[in-house]
């Protein structure tokens, strides 16, 4: 088994990727990274790709149900 790497989370729900994870990656600064989620609720991390961008983008008109004010009140510290 691999070796375990971590990183804190700050207050604004933000950490550091490791050194030794941006290198597996390849990694640079502006790089995005892409969270997928299993079935299992285990958690992939990978570089992100052109098709994850354009597969966002595809469904960004059907989320306007999740713009009310309502919403962002709610959501607004996440």
């Amino acid at each position: 088994m691999e070796p375990v790497v971590t990183s804190k989370l700050t207050t604004k729900g933000q950490a550091t990727i490791p050194n030794k994870v941006r290198k597996m990656l390849d990694l640079r600064p502006g790089d995005s990274v892409a969270f997928e989620i299993d079935q299992s609720d285990r958690i992939l991390i990978r570089k992100a790709m052109p098709i994850d961008f354009e597969y966002a983008r595809a469904l960004e008109g059907t989320l306007t149900e999740w713009m009310s004010v309502n919403d962002e009140e709610a959501y607004h510290a996440l």
